[in-house]
């Protein structure tokens, strides 16, 4: 804690008392000389608890402890939104989807990983239409390819899924590294509920391989 004091205070004559009842906030009285001042403080706790939180149960199922407990080489992998996305992508899609709002869109967009909105008639979309965007930088042309290609695939053969016959309104390498897909239900004319769960099953494909590895600086 910092105290501003006067200059014509001595360093000797101020002193504080803080009672130690234990609530997020309390009284620490200052007294400088013979004089006391009274000063609402927060109290340690009210940063609460920090460490260990209980697993989710889709971890629990996984053993993924069991998996990586000594094993140095496993690449752990952590992605704020995973359980959300994982739940999204295990949705069967509609047969009769709604469009949806901008605001109902800007929700689901927390659901997916690395996707944006493009909003109608902005600099990025000449169209009167709400996408859904994602962009992958690849090292190289071939691997372009290749991530198209498992997206491809991935949608072909997720019939079982529901997703059999959906097919991206934008999918291509764009030199000179990167790979572009844009999602939206053009029989709506816009966003629905499915383009989003379309984009959570893409994020559950494997890119780790054809993402440029980053470079780490040691000082």
């Amino acid at each position: 804690m910092a105290l501003m004091l006067s200059p014509a205070a001595p360093a000797a004559a101020f002193s504080v008392v803080a009672p130690g009842n234990g609530k997020s906030a309390g009284m620490r009285t200052i007294r400088l000389g013979s004089r006391s001042l009274r000063k609402v403080v927060a109290m340690a706790d009210m940063l609460g608890d920090f460490g260990a939180r209980d697993p989710f149960p889709e971890e629990i199922a996984s053993e993924w402890g069991e998996k990586t407990l000594g094993n140095v080489d496993t690449l752990h992998r952590i992605l704020i939104p995973t359980v959300s996305v994982l739940s999204l992508s295990r949705v069967p899609l509609q047969a009769d989807p709604e469009l949806l709002s901008q605001d109902d869109a800007r929700r689901l967009l927390h659901k997916v990983v690395g996707w944006r909105l493009l909003f109608p008639c902005t600099h990025d979309n000449q169209d009167d239409l709400l996408k859904l965007e994602c962009v992958w930088k690849v090292k190289d042309q071939a691997c372009g390819e290749e991530l198209v290609s498992r997206i491809t695939r991935a949608l072909e053969s997720g019939a079982g899924a529901g997703c059999g016959g959906y097919v991206p309104a934008k999918l291509g390498f764009e030199a000179p590294n990167q790979v572009r897909a844009q999602l939206y239900s053009t029989s709506l004319g816009g966003l629905s509920v499915n383009d989003f769960i379309i984009a959570a099953r893409i994020d559950q494909i494997k890119t780790q391989d054809l993402i440029p590895k980053k470079r780490v600086w040691a000082c």
